[in-house]
């Protein structure tokens, strides 16, 4: 009898521990859940983000490109120095060659290799580009942009992205406050915006 409940004792105990593992990975499984919906989640600049204001003429858009500000992001995080360098391909397809240092303009130079295409019918304004391989995943719209291609205003459609590019590494002070003034009046939170040292 006492085998038999000893036995007994022991396929029960031996469920209990497999029922509090089971819940204890449970509870792991749902704060990573969480932790990650936390993380992925980010702060939108607007609540509407604007179609893009004028055409793009490629072939004037191309070219280098300073960054003056951004809403920051996680795979530029702590960059300075940070230029955006489009060529076309014989392919038609843009090539994409973003960098930047990080710490000071001595610090390691960070390198991101992509590729961008123009969306149909967007006026050359809206592109799909792709760092991954053949994915084009990411959106990138020229939401403004001078005439003379002097300066551009970049997002996408879901408002938590913004850059500033210009041609000049270091814009006057007046070509940076009318900047922020038409990020500010295309219904973006300037406070958000993020200064890159050049």
């Amino acid at each position: 009898m006492s085998v038999e409940r000893s036995a007994s004792e022991q396929r029960e105990h031996s469920a209990s521990r497999g029922r509090a593992l089971l819940v204890g990975a449970a509870a792991v499984a749902a704060g990573m859940l969480v932790a990650c919906a936390v993380v992925i989640k980010r702060k939108r600049g607007i609540a509407r983000v604007p179609e893009p204001a004028k055409r793009v003429d490629l072939n004037r858009y191309l070219g280098r490109w300073y960054e003056f500000a951004r809403y920051d992001n996680r795979f530029e995080r702590g960059r300075d120095f940070v230029t955006a360098d489009y060529a076309m391909r014989d392919d038609g397809v843009i090539s994409v060659i973003n960098s930047g240092r990080e710490g000071s303009a001595d610090g390691p130079r960070r390198i991101a290799r992509g590729k961008a295409r123009v969306s149909p019918d967007s006026n050359n304004a809206k592109l799909k580009v792709s760092f991954f391989g053949p994915f084009y995943v990411g959106d990138y719209w020229v939401l403004d942009h001078d005439d003379d291609y002097g300066w551009s205003i970049v997002g996408e459609p879901g408002g938590t992205y913004l850059w500033i590019l210009t041609r000049e590494a270091k814009p006057s002070l007046e070509l940076q406050r009318a900047l922020l003034e038409r990020v500010r009046s295309l219904g973006y939170d300037v406070s958000m915006l993020r200064r890159t040292q050049q």
